[in-house]
């Protein structure tokens, strides 16, 4: 299957901002690789994801995960990821909603260098009285890039779906970038659909709020940045959990601080 495979373009909508040069030399067989996630009726179902180097190592690696899911109806499927990792770090993610099911995704990317870190998500709300909720921030300087495509589809009988989507991006130096691609396609009338997109710098108000009360810089900057990516792992109730995606996400930042 794998040697039919022709390597996607920027051509592809998927792929607008990413690297595709970075795919050369890349095992096809990847693109086979889905990981399939079944969700079963009322059932709840969590797990994290995470790219990130290896100790003191930087990975200059390509990391492609995909995962296609179901969560069957009045079941709840919960996904946190961290990709900090890679010249190319990507994770795309494929899902169907069913009656009175729930997905909810919170992921984070960051990076510097020339290296490209993004999460690719396609949801389908085929029935009626489900919810989806993501929230996605990225922190990201030199000539690194940060991307978050997110497709909504919501079909003709799925009334009553509430599905949103939420992505920030924080630039830590010029050069630097980050790219939000949300896609709604909506042919029900009666649901509620959501976007937000906004891209900006450290809030220099409060750093130096910060600083007349004598903390440093750099502790300083790591509070702003710790607040701005606990957003997308506001809905993780595991708090052990959260902070070890969090400490995955400092890490990879103190190296640049």
């Amino acid at each position: 299957m794998s040697e039919a495979i022709i390597l996607p373009t920027r051509k592809d909508e998927a792929w607008r901002y990413s690297n595709t040069d970075a795919l050369a030399g890349m095992d096809l067989g990847t693109f086979d690789q889905w990981r399939d996630i079944d969700v079963a009726e009322g059932e709840i179902f969590r797990d994290t994801i995470v790219i990130a180097d290896e100790g003191d190592a930087v990975s200059d690696a390509t990391e492609l995960r995909r995962l296609r899911i179901n969560v069957r109806k009045n079941a709840t499927c919960e996904i946190f990821g961290v990709i900090a990792s890679g010249r190319l770090g990507r994770v795309e993610m494929v899902v169907l909603v069913e009656e009175g099911g729930h997905f909810e995704f919170g992921g984070v990317t960051l990076g510097g260098r020339d290296t490209t870190r993004e999460f690719v998500t396609r949801i389908a709300h085929d029935h009626p009285n489900a919810t989806s909720n993501q929230v996605v921030r990225g922190v990201h300087w030199g000539q690194g890039t940060g991307n978050f495509l997110g497709r909504i589809d919501v079909a003709r009988d799925a009334q009553k779906v509430d599905a949103k989507q939420d992505f920030k991006g924080l630039l830590l130096e010029k050069g630097a970038s980050v790219n939000s691609v949300p896609q709604l396609e909506i042919y029900a009338d009666d649901v509620k659909c959501a976007h937000g997109a906004t891209v900006g710098q450290l809030d220099e108000q409060a750093r130096y709020y910060m600083a007349a009360r004598g903390l440093p810089p750099e502790t300083a900057r790591k509070l702003l940045v710790r607040a701005f990516l606990g957003d997308a792992f506001v809905a993780l109730e595991d708090e052990e959990e959260s902070e070890r995606l969090m400490d995955v996400a400092l890490g990879k930042l103190d190296k640049h601080l």
